[in-house]
């Protein structure tokens, strides 16, 4: 049992996050964190797990959260551990190996669980969570759903009693994400209890209790799962709320290879560690066209993204730019790509100096009005790092259109961002087609993809798959 009684916190130098917090969640209950970015859903998690106040400094904390009769700022990490498992939105920020079977049994080996528990372990939760193909792998040679689903395995096979998952499926494609529902179906039948931070909600709607709706730091309203499935979509949109229902991505076809104004790629191969990723691709892609890129995780779509801007050199094939053949560095000249860890791109000491590195040239009064269009302006002062999920996102965004370039590709650019923030992107992304760019989209959130792409390209075909 869960446990937040009056809870407030505030992380250090910042606006309040949390305010009096009331929450009692049952053994056994399932339920979703859910509001628009930065409404405090996952400093909640953190509060569950023990991150706050153990490992987050300098915050200031009021109120008392109890987790299964044990008081948690006054509890050891080890011991909340034995209790809770945590799943990130990042796998890979959890993985302390290289090899699969290494990963899944670390956290018991790293507890002295003697040798055959240990083995009993590993094989209950291969069997419970049907994983065998994960087995014997290289971790850095796995897909995202992939990596999720490992590192859903390590925390299951350390046979907590509380799971906290904070948005995770941001990166994960529609087989990914049914992988993680038929996992939380499984813990939910042994009892366990399941808190989610979410911002898609589709695959949730059966198997939730209860919705919690936070908004600027507070509980505003506590939902039954049918009150909360039965919300119209006006409520939910007021809400800032992603769609209730699987959305369907209906929009034509890309144009072949061969145009002469925007981007064509013909007949493109790639590989990765001379490990071949996609062959024999092809498709054009307009100026003032958007273009979005869908396929299952591992099919080489952030491949293609790299290749395209120049980070990668391609195997065989020619990319053109308005009928002009670009090698890797004239690639790299016009493009801008925002990659799907937006943490590896943000360089600099505040949101208005990321800006200014973007494009130094740019006058202050452009930069304004971007980061006032993606409600980031009054963060213009704060370290990038200091920003939530969904914001670092939004900054990074706003960097890809004061770039200037020619030929403009997002990588997962809503990964983490609720409804009102994914519709800034998205008509942000739409006003840059009177710029006349070339922009490129990679994308599993169809929902996004339906509103702000013109024609879709899908990847399924030209994949290699790698073991």
């Amino acid at each position: 049992m869960i446990q937040i009684q009056d809870v407030s916190f505030e992380y250090e130098k910042e606006q309040g996050t949390l305010s009096h917090i009331d929450l009692n969640i049952q053994q056994g209950e399932c339920v979703v964190l859910t509001g628009e970015s930065g409404c405090g859903k996952t400093t909640v998690t953190k509060l569950i797990n023990g991150l706050i106040p153990h490992f987050v400094e300098g915050g200031t904390l009021f109120g008392t959260t109890i987790v299964n009769g044990m008081e948690v700022p006054k509890t050891e990490m080890y011991r909340l551990a034995e209790q809770v498992g945590s799943v990130f939105q990042n796998p890979k920020s959890q993985f302390f190996n290289i090899d699969s079977d290494s990963e899944i049994t670390f956290g018991l080996e790293n507890a002295g669980v003697e040798p055959k528990k240990i083995k009993e372990r590993y094989e209950a939760t291969v069997s419970a969570l049907k994983i065998q193909s994960l087995l014997g792998r290289n971790i850095f040679s796995m897909s995202g759903g992939e990596k999720q689903s490992l590192a859903f395995a390590s925390v299951y096979a350390m046979n907590p009693s509380i799971f906290v998952l904070d948005e995770p499926t941001a990166n994960l494609d529609a087989d990914a994400i049914d992988t993680l529902r038929q996992q939380i179906i499984q813990i939910k039948k042994e009892g366990r209890t399941v808190v989610i931070a979410e911002h898609r909600l589709y695959f949730l709607m059966d198997l939730i209790d209860r919705a919690i709706f936070i908004q600027k730091g507070k509980i505003v309203q506590i939902f039954s799962r049918d009150e909360f499935r039965n919300l119209s979509d006006e409520q939910r949109i007021r809400m800032g709320l992603r769609s209730l229902v699987h959305p369907v991505l209906e929009l034509p076809p890309a144009d072949p290879p061969g145009a002469q104004k925007g981007l064509s790629v013909e007949n493109l191969s790639c590989a990765f560690d001379k490990q071949p990723v996609f062959s024999g691709l092809g498709f054009s892609a307009k100026r003032g066209e958007v273009l979005g890129i869908v396929g299952h995780n591992g099919a080489g779509k952030t491949t293609l993204t790299r290749c395209l801007c120049g980070l990668l050199k391609e195997v065989d094939g020619t990319v053109r730019l308005d009928g002009q053949t670009l090698k890797a560095k004239q690639r790299n000249k016009a493009s801008f790509c925002v990659m799907q860890d937006v943490n590896h791109q943000l360089f600099s000491d505040s949101v208005w100096n990321e800006c200014e590195l973007a494009q130094p040239d740019c006058p202050p009064e452009r930069i304004e009005e971007i980061l006032r269009s993606f409600d980031l302006l009054d963060f213009k002062d704060r370290h990038p790092m200091a920003l939530s999920g969904g914001q670092k996102q939004r900054l990074a965004v706003a960097t890809a259109i004061l770039s200037d370039k020619d030929v403009l590709v997002f990588d997962e650019p809503t990964s983490g961002l609720d409804y009102h923030r994914m519709l800034e992107v998205s008509n942000m992304i739409r006003k840059l087609n009177d710029e006349n760019k070339v922009i490129i989209i990679v994308s599993h959130d169809f929902e996004f993809l339906g509103r702000t792409c013109d024609k879709i390209f899908d990847m399924e075909g030209c994949s290699k798959e790698r073991r």
